[in-house]
C-alpha cells in the first residue's frame, strides 16, 4: 500500500526518476519545469529540505512498497495557519483516486502536524482531474486565479477549511 511520507534527502533519486519518467505527462496540464529543473536538481531539492527544515514549506512523496516515488504533495508558503497546496501523481496512477486519498491525508497531516487550518490550491479550466481532487478532498471554488498563478492559464481557486 502507498505511504505518503515527508520529504527527506534519501527522497532525491525516486524524485527524480518520478519528475524524469512523467515529464510529458505533467506537460500536458501544467506548465513544463523546464531543462533548467533537471540540470539544477540536486541544488533545487537541497534548497526544498532547506526550505522545510525553515518551516516554511512542507513537502511530501507518496511512496510506493518498492521505494518509488507515485506522487508528490506539498505545503507551501505556510504562515499564519494557511498554506498553499499543489500535487502531481505519475501517470501510471492517475484516475485511481490516489491523488485525491493523499489530499485528504495532507489535510489531516496539515492540521496535526503543521497547525494549519485553511489550504488553497489553483487549478487552471483546463484541469479537469485537478479540479475533481479538490472538490473531492473538500475543497470549494473561491474566486478566479490570474495566468500569473498558473504558468499563463486562467482557473479557479479553491479552499478548504480544515476546522470543519
Amino acid at each position: 500500500m502507498p505511504e505518503l511520507k515527508r520529504l527527506h534527502a534519501d527522497h532525491a533519486p525516486a524524485v527524480l526518476a518520478f519528475e524524469l519518467a512523467n515529464r510529458d505527462y505533467f506537460a500536458s496540464s501544467i506548465p513544463d519545469r523546464g531543462d533548467d529543473f533537471f540540470d539544477r536538481f540536486t541544488d533545487l531539492y537541497d534548497a526544498s529540505l532547506a526550505e522545510q527544515e525553515a518551516g516554511v514549506c512542507a513537502f511530501y512523496v507518496l511512496v510506493a512498497e518498492d521505494g518509488s516515488v507515485l506522487g508528490r504533495f506539498n505545503l507551501y508558503d505556510l504562515e499564519d495557519g494557511t498554506a498553499r497546496l499543489g500535487y502531481r501523481v505519475a501517470e501510471r496512477v492517475a484516475g485511481r483516486g490516489m491523488a485525491t486519498a493523499s489530499v485528504r491525508e495532507l489535510c489531516r497531516t496539515a492540521t496535526a502536524t503543521h497547525g494549519l487550518r485553511t489550504l488553497r490550491a489553483a487549478t487552471s479550466h483546463d484541469n479537469a482531474a485537478s479540479r475533481s481532487v479538490l472538490t473531492k478532498a473538500g475543497f470549494v471554488p473561491v474566486g478566479p486565479a490570474a495566468p500569473a498563478d498558473l504558468g499563463g492559464k486562467s482557473g479557479t481557486w479553491y479552499q478548504r477549511d480544515l476546522r470543519a
